[in-house]
């Protein structure tokens, strides 16, 4: 290494540390965070980004940056942190890249200027102002995600997209993880166990940024309220992106009855005593098959949909459409089963009965919402019950109530199994009886999780 070269991983690396520890005298609660990254020369940018292992940096940007104003790369280093905290470099899937980008850039870029901390604080454009403005007559939390939806829609030409880049981007993005990076080896089983080397890697890297964001919240909630206030917007940002995350798929795997179902059941026997049979006495096997089999399958089920006018349709809609795709597999259903569908708000508005695939296919043909009043939870459990008293049900496994949550709960633990579904955008603890399963999803979060 020669001297030159010396000399700029050390201003670099000075420039760096100097920032880390203005914001960390300012931002007590992002101690983990900000102790997460190294450093790393990288004049292959002409920018500086992150890994999430190191923050890569171009020494003649990072120098022309401080030179300009201090605060300019603390906004940078902030920029960075918040990337990570929130697994922007992890999450890209398959989404579009330049909308992602710009996504990810206009949520953190948000936030930090929403914060009041003198280390972090410029004035704000009229740009963004009007940009943040817009997103949020749309969405609760500004997040990544939210935003990358909002964009999609708007379906932005070419100069409008330069035009937000040109305004939130600060960072390069280049060095996050891509999924459709392969490696370029000839040898194809190198390549796959190239690529699976690297999946693990990026597993733990995500998981690393995982638990530091939750050791993040948890210093925020234990903080006084006045500095809980101040970053309000992280917290909210926070609560999403560390919520339970639940597979819709498995959680409907908690409403199964065992059951007969006559069948032969190939596993419950050994092939060799029954073949070695039949080779010796001809057609007489040592052993039969039985032919019956225990299965796990949905027999009687309630599905109550609050149709309140909290709640909005196409996110109902879109509920239903995922929970009949799922009940409508084959290895879901008995050949016979009863499922009721009720409509409910205040009161029950329509109870639909269906007793086979046509019938909640003619249901979903012909869905209409009925009710839009206030939500009362309690005369759906005392309907379900009555309907157990008259017969209706013999086996009733569970009762699944989607709804926003705003509504009076029954006191009394009812007679079988309850889960409630909360569809909530901010992610609010939401309380529910200690009887009863709690699931909180976002509207994507119902499509977006399926196996």
């Amino acid at each position: 290494m020669n001297e030159t070269h010396r000399k700029l991983i050390e201003v670099g690396e000075k420039i760096l540390k100097s920032s880390r520890n203005e914001l960390y005298i300012s931002m007590r609660f992002l101690d983990t965070a900000l102790s997460g990254l190294s450093y790393e020369m990288n004049l292959s940018t002409l920018y500086t980004g992150t890994d999430g292992i190191k923050i890569l940096y171009n020494p003649r940007f990072l120098t022309d940056k401080y030179l300009s104003d201090r605060i300019l790369v603390n906004r940078l280093y902030m920029h960075m942190i918040l990337h990570c905290i929130f697994r922007h470099p992890f999450n890209r899937g398959k989404k579009n890249e330049e909308l992602y980008n710009i996504a990810c850039d206009i949520a953190v870029e948000s936030i930090i200027d929403s914060l009041p901390f003198k280390c972090l604080k410029l004035t704000v454009s009229d740009k963004r102002v009007e940009v943040y403005e817009r997103l949020r007559r749309k969405l609760k939390v500004l997040t990544a995600e939210g935003i990358y939806e909002k964009l999609k829609e708007e379906n932005l030409s070419v100069r409008e997209i330069a035009k937000l880049q040109l305004e939130f981007r600060e960072c390069d993005h280049v060095f996050w993880q891509n999924d459709d990076d392969k490696n370029n080896n000839d040898n194809q089983n190198d390549r796959d166990n190239d690529n699976n080397n690297e999946n693990n890697s990026q597993n733990e890297l995500s998981k690393k940024w995982q638990d530091i964001s939750e050791k993040t919240q948890t210093n925020l909630e234990t903080l006084s309220r006045d500095i809980g206030d101040m970053v309000g917007d992280i917290i909210s940002y926070l609560k999403v992106e560390n919520r339970e995350r639940y597979n819709y798929k498995r959680f409907l795997e908690k409403f199964v009855t065992l059951s007969e179902n006559i069948h032969i059941d190939d596993d419950s026997y050994d092939y060799i005593f029954y073949t070695y049979g039949l080779n010796i006495y001809g057609n007489m096997p040592l052993i039969e098959p039985l032919e019956y089999k225990e299965e796990k399958k949905i027999e009687e089920l309630v599905i109550a949909i609050d149709t309140s006018e909290s709640c909005e349709g196409d996110t109902i809609k879109t509920f239903l459409e995922e929970t009949y795709s799922i009940l409508l597999n084959n290895e879901s259903f008995f050949r016979k089963f009863n499922v009721h569908i009720i409509q409910c708000d205040a009161g029950i508005q329509r109870d639909f009965k269906a007793q086979s695939k046509e019938d909640i296919e003619r249901f979903m043909d012909n869905f209409q919402i009925s009710g839009m009043g206030g939500t009362d939870f309690r005369p759906t459990f005392e309907y379900v019950e009555k309907l157990i008293e008259e017969g209706e049900f013999k086996n009733l496994k569970g009762l699944i109530y989607f709804t926003d949550g705003w509504g009076v709960f029954p006191k009394k633990m009812p007679s079988f199994e309850t889960a409630f579904v909360f569809i909530d955008e901010e992610y609010n603890d939401k309380t529910v009886p200690p009887w009863a399963l709690k699931v909180v999803l976002g509207k994507n979060d119902i499509l977006e999780r399926r196996d």
